[in-house]
């Protein structure tokens, strides 16, 4: 199990080009670009969320992961949650892997209630620009990402678009991440901490 903290700010699309250039000028790299396609799961009765958990299989360029979180804590757009991890074999959860990481009870026991029950509820997609930012001796893997939450409902597709940027402690002081936001802050006009996950847009947009 890893306990991930981030910070989560929303970013005006008018905003992308001049976010960029600043992670550019920051770093002295243009950053990598990778294409993220994402599928969410659940039970028709909603499981996962009533235990305050996400299950999702991404597609990245090498190769499909797994991924099981708890929604923890999110304040003024610093999101704490445990989260388990791992690649599998293709589009196909593996369900019995992950409950043999997940050293969470409560967790371990909700999804291993849903297992049998689990259909994919929504995707998100998006393109996620990666910047490697040292702050004060720590690391801080920061993201742009562009996209869109999809769901569809009776028929219907419903879409909202995705335009934020992650900064994600990968080692040292989470002090760190608060120093590289107040820095954005400073340059990039219009941000704003986002308290709410892209799984927990993908539900919000289901139930409409």
């Amino acid at each position: 199990m890893a306990m991930e903290r981030e910070i989560k700010l929303l970013l005006p699309a008018a905003q992308v080009k001049a976010a960029g250039q600043w992670f550019v000028a920051r770093t002295g790299n243009e950053g990598r670009a990778i294409e993220l396609s994402n599928i969410y799961f659940d039970t028709p009765q909603l499981t996962l969320a009533a235990s305050k958990s996400a299950l999702r299989l991404r597609h990245t360029p090498d190769g499909w992961l797994q991924t099981f979180k708890t929604v923890g804590s999110a304040a003024n757009g610093l999101h704490s949650r445990h989260e388990w991890e791992m690649p599998v074999a293709g589009e196909a959860l593996e369900i019995d892997a992950l409950l043999r990481e997940c050293d969470e009870p409560a967790a371990a026991q909700a999804l291993r209630e849903a297992a049998p029950q689990l259909i994919e509820l929504f995707r998100t997609d998006f393109t996620r620009t990666l910047w490697q930012v040292s702050v004060d001796g720590s690391e801080v893997e920061a993201a742009i990402d562009q996209g869109n939450v999809l769901a569809e409902v009776n028929g219907e597709l419903r879409r909202a678009p995705i335009s934020e940027i992650e900064l994600e402690l990968k080692s040292g002081d989470e002090a760190a991440l608060h120093a590289l936001s107040s820095e954005l802050g400073k340059q990039i006009a219009g941000l704003a901490p986002e308290n709410i996950s892209k799984a927990q847009r993908g539900y919000q947009l289901r139930a409409g």
